[in-house]
């Protein structure tokens, strides 16, 4: 039972970058109707995505299984494995953003909280479409910068354990 949890609640790493841009299509979308719409209430299940994401990797987010079981392995394009933990850093951000614009509808409205959907949508848009993940960029920084340690993501900390061609072009 404890493993079955564990696993429930386990990131994948790697991640198949083509699965992540999917997903990342999808919250475009979503985000983008929410907008063109003025419909808020969808926030609540991109919020749910992300949750769900951040906590479970595409476990219990429809929009996970979706991308990762069905449109990822029928448009052919080859896997592209990718550390996790930047991108479950990614999700975390948009979590944040997902969870605060719903508390910013409740409380100051809509038009307040437009902001922040715009803020994701930009963000997710640059994911999906140039493979450009701003939170895997911060992730980087401050891995650099120490505020998290190498041990996190050793295959981050060291490009070499992705590109073995740059370990023997400078050995």
């Amino acid at each position: 039972m404890r493993q079955r949890l564990r696993d429930l609640f386990s990131f994948p790493n790697p991640v198949n970058d083509v699965a992540a841009r999917t997903v990342a299509a999808g919250v475009v979308l979503l985000a983008a109707a929410a907008i063109a719409f003025g419909q808020p209430w969808l926030l609540v299940p991109l919020a749910y995505g992300f949750w769900a994401r951040v906590l479970t990797g595409p476990s219990l987010s429809p929009l996970g299984q979706l991308a990762t079981r069905v449109v990822a392995p029928t448009i052919g394009i080859e896997p592209r494995p990718t550390p996790g933990p930047p991108k479950r850093f990614a999700q975390g951000i948009g979590t944040f953003l997902s969870t605060a614009a719903i508390i910013v509808w409740a409380t100051a409205g809509w038009g307040v909280a437009v902001w922040l959907v715009a803020l994701l949508a930009a963000a997710a848009t640059l994911e999906a479409a140039l493979g450009l993940c701003l939170g895997c960029k911060i992730f980087a920084l401050l891995m650099r910068v120490g505020v998290i340690p190498a041990s996190v993501c050793e295959e981050c900390a060291d490009v070499t354990r992705r590109h073995p061609e740059l370990a023997r072009a400078r050995g």
